[in-house]
């Protein structure tokens, strides 16, 4: 098979892209952090989901869908649990563009392709919940219950993501068969409805960059059109959705109003954000402003109201969605796996679309907190949720009845190499770092790039530029937001950094030249807006781009619950080898109270304890660590001692 350019999402012919991704399998890293996980996500993850997908009945639904078993699976019960398949198969194909010649996943690749398309019937349908029921097919165009567009998404993008990584075209075949069938049903004057999920858009237009084929970027734009337009939710759907979530209907499911007159993130989180990235898509190909206006919008609600200190987002587990503005809680936050990996997704095609690197400080943000949480350090079991507080009774799982995590975030982690270079007319921009080496062709001249750093834990970070041949052009350096103290220095010279942007450098490359990067790591206490009522006078401790928390493994004489941090200056950095793989940990003091004076009483008078404190030496981890040891309480947010004194009488004394 011949291997073709393994983008994830390929901007090379769209109009109105600023950046051109670099293909997945021209960046090679080398680093001790990546590196040796996406080895082990390829070697042992990937093969640990495929025995599940075999014991729950995901595979074997494609096996009673084409007639070779007569019994339809017990253990899969939900409608969309095709799309666990697909996320894998996606997952395998970017495992593959980097080790071409791991001969057993190819094989499974291909049978499990092969279960697939034997299940598919002649006109291209392929959803196997309405084999037995054909009268059912688009779910009798329940908004509620529709899943068969959805499901189509993920099959286009696993085969398309086949197609790229190892050249194989046999699901490609099969998946345009089916979006050709969607093509004809759906539209105006014809179906005119839309999925209960989002996930078609943004594959349809990957469809279109791959195929060229127009009517599947005018069926994605027909679809987000659609959005709002009319009432797309049945009568005898209303009761269900209404009692199911909080916020009730159509505003759930995205289509209370016309797309581009939403201002504000509600509904589902993953559909949400699934919607966006489609949204985005549809703007780089189409250049409609209004589309660009309306997902700036979004992106700003989100950061500015609805996201965790972790990147995670949707905070409800009443329907997994958005809740309002400031509604953050941290025992009870939702911020689903799969939101984390969506709004990923999202952030990187607002980048491509824009160049702007406030979205790559969002998506550094997500990788090193909220996506890696997601999976335990040894690769085999996930979060579905993502708590910012436990009492010591949240645990990863292997697998769940809805199982849509653990795939999902393995399409993501093993493609991380496809995220740290972009092109523009300019030059190459640099968005990660790890010690690495990619090979780029600008204008037609390879340029190999080489990184040596020791990131996340230490912020220098050499780069050195091999061109074929001397070439002017750019290099883009990505200074993260979290730095105000960057300095890049060039030829021995100091140039200008500014925080949140990225560097342009600009001369003519030689073989050698050296770029060195020095991003300080300091601790920081973090806080959040006073209307988060739930880390008021609270605070969180953050080094470069990771998040850290208390766990009780690491602080076993007290309750981390019971700590307040007291001060500051005696914070420090130290890494730990043989701790959780390696990491970085932050040492201090805090103190603890007791308790006794409360006895049995929920409640008592202020003036009735005497609080009693106790000098204690604090470590925190790197939250992404947290849960991999004996259960225990973890807390993020830390009531600060000094920040309730500023609070109290700063604030008094500002008021005066």
């Amino acid at each position: 098979m011949s291997i073709k350019r393994a983008y994830i999402v390929n901007t090379w012919n769209s109009p109105y892209a600023v950046l051109r991704p670099i293909a997945l399998n021209d960046v090679t890293l080398k680093d001790d952090f990546w590196a040796p996980r996406i080895k082990q996500w390829i070697k042992k993850s990937l093969l640990l989901q495929y025995q599940m997908l075999e014991e729950n009945g995901r595979i074997d639904r494609f096996r009673w869908a084409s007639g070779k078993i007569h019994r339809k699976p017990d253990k899969s019960i939900h409608p969309f649990d095709d799309s666990d398949v697909y996320k894998w198969l996606e997952a395998c194909a970017y495992a593959l563009a980097l080790f071409p010649n791991n001969v057993m996943l190819r094989d499974l690749v291909d049978q499990i392709v092969a279960e697939v398309i034997d299940a598919q019937e002649g006109d291209g349908y392929l959803f196997t919940e309405y084999k037995s029921n054909p009268s059912f097919r688009w779910s009798k165009l329940s908004l509620a219950h529709a899943h068969e567009l959805y499901c189509a998404g993920h099959l286009i993008q696993a085969a398309i993501a086949l197609h790229r990584c190892i050249g194989s075209d046999k699901l490609l075949k099969s998946s345009i068969n089916f979006a050709d069938l969607i093509v004809k049903e759906f539209g105006p004057s014809k179906l005119e409805n839309i999925d209960g999920h989002p996930g078609i858009e943004m594959a349809l237009v990957e469809l279109y960059r791959e195929i060229g084929k127009k009517e599947y970027l005018d069926a994605a734009i027909f679809f987000l059109n659609e959005r709002g337009k009319k009432e797309h939710l049945k009568p005898e759907e209303k009761e269900y959705v209404i009692i199911y979530n909080l916020l009730g209907g159509a505003e759930f499911y995205i289509d209370h109003k016309p797309y581009r007159e939403l201002h504000e993130l509600t509904g589902h989180a993953v559909a949400a954000l699934y919607l966006n990235c489609g949204a985005t898509d549809i703007f780089l190909e189409t250049g409609e402003i209004d589309i660009l206006q309306t997902l700036m919008k979004l992106w700003n609600d989100m950061m500015n109201y609805k996201i965790y200190i972790t990147g995670g987002v949707g905070s409800r587990h009443v329907s997994e969605s958005f809740g309002k503005r400031f509604e953050l809680p941290n025992e009870r936050s939702y911020a689903e796996s799969c939101a984390a990996v969506a709004n990923f997704m999202w952030n990187w095609r607002m980048f491509l679309a824009t160049g702007d690197a406030k979205f790559v400080d969002v998506m550094e943000l997500l990788l090193y907190n909220a996506v890696l949480a997601s999976i335990s350090l040894d690769g085999s079991k996930y979060f579905y949720f993502n708590p910012l507080a436990d009492r010591g009774e949240i645990r990863r799982q292997n697998w769940f009845t809805c199982a849509c995590c653990p795939p999902n975030l393995l399409r993501l982690l093993i493609s991380v190499p496809g995220y740290f270079y972009c092109l523009s007319e300019k030059g190459i921009w640099i968005n990660f770092y790890a010690t690495s080496e990619a090979r780029i062709s600008y204008n037609g001249i390879f340029i190999n790039l080489k990184q040596v750093t020791n990131y996340p834990w230490d912020g220098n970070v050499k780069i050195k530029i091999f061109p074929e041949k001397a070439l002017e052009f750019s290099i883009f350096l990505r200074i993260p937001g979290w730095c105000n103290e960057a300095k890049v220095t060039l030829d021995g010279k100091a140039l200008r950094t500014k925080a949140g942007t990225y560097l342009e450098i600009k001369k003519l490359w030689d073989q050698g030249d050296a770029l060195e990067l020095i991003l300080p790591m300091t601790i920081k206490l973090m806080t959040s807006h006073p209307h988060v009522s739930n880390n008021f006078a609270r605070v969180a401790l953050k080094r470069g781009p990771i998040v850290y928390c208390l766990e009780q493994a690491d602080n076993q004489e007290f309750d981390v619950w019971d700590v307040l941090l007291i001060n500051s200056m005696n914070l420090n950095a130290n890494y730990e080898r043989d701790l959780l793989g390696g990491v970085v940990t932050i040492l201090g003091e805090g103190v603890v109270f007791d308790k006794s004076p409360w006895k049995s009483e929920l409640y008592t008078s202020l003036d009735q304890p005497t609080f009693k404190m106790k000098k204690v030496k604090i470590k925190a981890i790197p939250y992404y660590a947290w849960g991999n040891r004996q259960p225990g309480p973890m807390i993020v947010w830390i009531p600060y001692v000094d920040l309730m004194k500023y609070i109290v009488e700063g604030g008094m004394r500002a008021n005066k």
